[in-house]
């Protein structure tokens, strides 16, 4: 953390009447107050001047840490003092506490601009490490009264939370002007989050626990996608229901079996999931658990009746998809079951082409073994040796080219196994594919034209 986040921890006043309450009469005036008052346990790293608003106003900052690891062991032993010990779990609860407190500061629905977190420095830090701070330190009465004044419906503390830090959507956390209309049910968040005691507490107060919001679809989903346990207990006990369609997944066992979490997929099919209930990005849980390599939970699927050859998802069936994701084990497993090798359809339309765009040559080898047929046309690459080329695994190549890949096969978003090695940059393959007969004469002006500011541009 920097100097300034952690000198704005003075501003939270727990000798409030209403409990811990953010209070910037507190702050220090300068944040390198700081240093003087922990003078011999920490320092800073890293000093700079950093610009303010207004314009010409400088302060100083830097990273602060402890002066020597053996503080933290010193402050943590029963050597010090019991009025100045540390207990690690109390101090989690009380940065988490530091940490709601502060966010509940912001009361306006008026979007968050750079110069509010200026003067704001431990928002982003509260925002984003509140969570893990409370389930460290134990989720204690009063941290869990602080939180719950944060999950109330359509107030501005939740919406600037999740302005700051959108726990349902990582890949664009931020978004400092999202309209309250985008933000979604306290206990679709508090359950994405898995805090149990809190989903326990809206559920109480009437939360609806089978709306449809998020990224997830509903909190089971949202649970069961996080590896909640307790909480995909507690929704369940509630109402959920267990085969809701909608979101991401489709529905909670194909979030649970993409995570890999076998204590809830085995909850889930105990109250009456589907198993081969059929939505969401993978289509169905079976492909969900093969593409990420729970072999444990493929096994348990199949002994559930998971229909093996069943189409449909980003990547077409299991099979496919265990061959992208690289997970010959599963390939293996799904194969002895009587997984049809040459099955069509999804991104790679069969898990030859899949196999050999992710390199796997084990896979490949496996497959070729089983049957497949090397020249199968459709999909992203057309047929596996052309995805092969694209990514440039040569030993991959010349093993399609061995079994009889068709060197001038035609398809494919690069038209021919030649063109995506040109497009992949692969002077090796180039020159393998032109001695096994590739038609040079098929690289067209356009291509090479296409190809010329690509490799300028490589340059």
């Amino acid at each position: 953390m920097i100097i300034e986040e952690v000198a704005e921890a003075i501003t939270v006043d727990f000798d409030s009447g209403d409990g811990p309450i953010f209070t910037p009469m507190k702050r220090y005036t300068d944040p390198w107050d700081v240093l003087v008052r922990c003078s011999s346990l920490v320092s800073e790293s890293n000093g700079k001047l950093r610009w303010l608003n207004p314009p010409l106003l400088t302060v100083m900052t830097g990273t602060i840490k402890l002066s020597h690891f053996t503080v933290k062991e010193y402050l943590l032993s029963d050597r010090v003092e019991k009025n100045f010990s540390i207990s690690e779990k109390m101090s989690h609860s009380r940065i988490s506490e530091i940490s709601v407190a502060y966010l509940l500061q912001f009361q306006s629905f008026e979007p968050l601009t750079k110069a509010t977190l200026d003067s704001s420095p431990l928002a982003r830090y509260a925002a984003e490490h509140w969570i893990d701070h409370a389930k460290s330190g134990g989720m204690d009465s009063g941290v869990l009264k602080l939180i719950s004044r944060l999950f109330i419906s359509e107030t501005a503390p939740l919406t600037n939370w999740i302005r700051l830090c959108n726990i349902d959507t990582p890949s664009d956390p931020q978004n400092l002007s999202m309209d309250k209309a985008e933000v979604h049910s306290p206990l679709y968040y508090a359950a994405l989050a898995g805090i149990e005691q809190l989903v326990y507490c809206l559920l109480e107060k009437g939360a609806e626990v089978n709306a449809l919001r998020g990224r997830y679809g509903f909190a089971l989903q949202a649970a069961s996608y996080g590896g909640h346990e307790a909480v995909v207990n507690v929704l369940l006990e509630n109402g959920a229901e267990v085969n809701a369609q909608g979101g991401w997944f489709g529905n909670a066992l194909q979030a649970a079996s993409f995570t890999g979490c076998q204590a809830i997929v085995k909850v889930l099919l105990e109250k009456g999931a589907e198993v081969n209930a059929q939505g969401g990005e993978f289509g169905n849980a079976l492909q969900a658990a093969s593409y990420e390599g729970h072999e444990a939970i493929v096994k348990v699927f199949l002994e559930k009746g998971a229909e093996l050859n069943a189409q449909g998802g980003i990547l077409g069936n299991a099979l496919q998809a265990a061959s992208y994701g690289a997970h010959e084990a599963i390939v293996n497993v799904l194969l002895e079951m009587g997984a049809d090798v040459n099955a069509q359809g999804g991104f790679f339309w069969g898990a030859l082409q899949a196999a050999s765009c992710r390199g796997c040559q084990a896979i490949v080898n496996v497959l070729l073994e089983k049957g497949v047929e090397v020249n199968a046309q459709g999909g992203q690459f057309g047929n596996a040796l052309q995805a092969a080329s694209y990514e440039g695994h040569e030993a991959i190549v010349k093993v399609l080219l061995e079994k009889g890949a068709d060197v001038n096969a035609q398809g494919g978003e690069y038209g021919n196994a030649l063109h995506a090695a040109l497009y992949g940059f692969h002077g090796v393959i180039v020159n393998v594919l032109v001695e096994k007969g590739a038609e040079v004469n098929a690289v067209t002006a356009e291509t090479i034209s296409t190809l010329k500011p690509l490799m300028e541009a490589k340059r």
